[in-house]
């Protein structure tokens, strides 16, 4: 009897990027990391060394020996103006692509963090299954949580609950083939995978100051990029209150040291606002898809005109349509959730997600009971038989 042969998966060339300032520290154990990957390897890195005056760029040099890929060490000294995180995370990634060929794929990491050891063949993983980009996980250091007060863990674990609700109340009422439930919510810098065809579409790291991370998932979705939250890809980074770049995760634990925030992550809303804006984006997904019609009561409860609607309906991907929508649409306004109010909007969000996962339970007990045969039987041509502190 002959023994099953997996089947050889075609290769895919793997570029890391790495910006650094001050890392001397952590750059040790972060290029470790990327060498002991299990199943894959990098085909070459690039660790930009930006504005430091520490040994990052000589430990970095002394480790190329001893790794399984070769490493581009870049000195960069940037202007003032120019030296923040979004700069570097902008350069490093550029000079990473250069390296790449068309078929390749671009990832990203901090030079703080350590990436799991399956963190390559996890990424891999989900560009073969279709994803154009995936966005990776970041967790705090243990012995570096541990050291950050209980309240604000607390306080993180709230909000982090809350984000999870009305990401899967979205995914339920405007569902995402490419990026099933379940998944995260994160957009961290510390863990990017990107294919090169979609890093260049998307126009590459945006040229913002600080949140370049949260940007570029922004730019794929202009292009209608495959993104993909994946739950098993993961990145452990430091928890130090002295960060190297401003507005960064250092800058939020910080500041809610000194004072607690009033209000909870910008990106999150009322409940009420998540089902409202879900269920609009899901009619004008079908709206751009050529099926249905402008209706009036559309566009009273968009809060727009039909030449705006018909404007977005347009443009050449659905990504860029409701970007247009949603910022000009008064009824797709985003208030605030203040801090004080998290806990009711939690157990509303709780009680909406309760009735939708009914729903869904019910429909699919009517499907068992009385299937389709027609979508059962195959074609005649066939044979038969995925912290907010951290990201």
């Amino acid at each position: 009897m002959n023994a099953f042969v997996l089947p050889r998966l075609k290769s895919i060339p793997a570029v890391v990027a790495i910006p650094a300032h001050n890392e001397a520290d952590w750059i040790a154990p972060c290029l470790t990391a990327l060498n002991t990957q299990l199943g894959s390897a990098f085909d070459h890195a690039v660790l930009l060394v930006n504005n430091s005056t520490d040994a990052t760029a000589l430990i970095a040099r002394s480790m190329q020996p001893s790794l399984a890929f070769p490493v581009d060490v870049v000195e960069h000294q940037f202007a003032p103006a120019q030296q923040t995180a979004g700069e570097a995370r902008r350069m490093a990634m550029n000079l990473a692509a250069d390296k790449l060929r068309s078929d390749g794929v671009l990832l990203c990491t901090d030079a703080d963090g350590q990436v799991s050891p399956d963190w390559l063949a996890a990424n891999l993983f989900h560009i073969r299954q279709g994803a154009d980009a995936v966005a990776g996980r970041a967790v705090i250091d243990p012995i570096d949580a541990a050291a950050i007060p209980a309240a604000l863990h607390e306080d993180d674990a709230r909000e982090c609950a809350y984000a999870m609700l009305l990401d899967e109340i979205d995914s339920r009422l405007d569902p995402d083939l490419a990026d099933p439930w379940p998944r995260h919510t994160e957009h961290s810098g510390a863990s990017i995978c990107v294919t090169l065809d979609a890093f260049h579409r998307a126009g590459g790291i945006p040229p913002v100051a600080v949140g370049e991370d949260r940007a570029f998932f922004d730019a794929l979705r202009r292009v209608d990029a495959r993104l993909r939250h994946a739950l098993d890809v993961q990145v452990t980074v430091s928890g130090r209150i002295q960060g190297r770049a401003a507005g960064g995760m250092a800058d939020t634990i910080r500041r809610r040291l000194v004072a607690p925030d009033l209000f909870v992550d910008d990106a999150l809303e009322p409940v009420a606002n998540r089902v409202r804006r879900a269920r609009l984006r899901a009619r004008i997904r079908r709206l751009f898809a050529g099926r249905g019609h402008i209706s009036m009561r559309l566009l009273r409860d968009l809060g727009c005109d039909a030449s705006l609607l018909t404007t977005a309906l347009d443009q050449n991907t659905f990504g860029l349509a409701w970007e247009m929508i949603e910022s000009r649409a008064a009824g797709l306004a985003r208030p605030p959730v203040q801090v004080a109010a998290l806990a009711n909007e939690t157990r509303r969000a709780t009680q909406i997600l309760k009735t939708l996962r009914e729903k869904a339970s019910a429909r699919m007990s009517s499907q068992e009971k009385c299937p389709d045969l027609s979508l059962m039987e195959p074609p005649a041509h066939s044979p038969s038989g995925t912290s907010r502190m951290a990201g």
